[in-house]
């Protein structure tokens, strides 16, 4: 085995590691959208329970659920004031 065959090997292998890293990024993050959207709905669901006692509640889909789940709190803040605007 030559230098060349040696480098070329190795240059091979460090180009499949760095394809391998970009594939998997998307991939978390895509994992993690779809566990935020799942915890917004169980957040927004709560307080649709809890709501529902003096008149407060907001629509279940996924948007709201992902908007609930990166946010948190203030994402409910932010849809309850959402919706009074419109």
């Amino acid at each position: 085995m030559d230098m060349s065959t040696i480098l070329a090997f190795i240059f091979g292998l460090f180009l499949l590691y760095v394809v391998g890293m970009l594939l998997v990024i998307p991939i978390k993050l895509i994992i993690r959208l779809i566990v935020n959207g799942i915890v917004g709905g169980i957040v927004l669901l709560l307080f649709n329970l809890i709501g529902g006692f003096i008149g407060l509640s907001l629509t279940i889909n996924p948007l709201t659920a992902v908007i609930t789940g990166f946010l948190g709190i203030p994402g409910i803040i932010l849809l309850l004031i959402m919706q009074r605007i419109l």
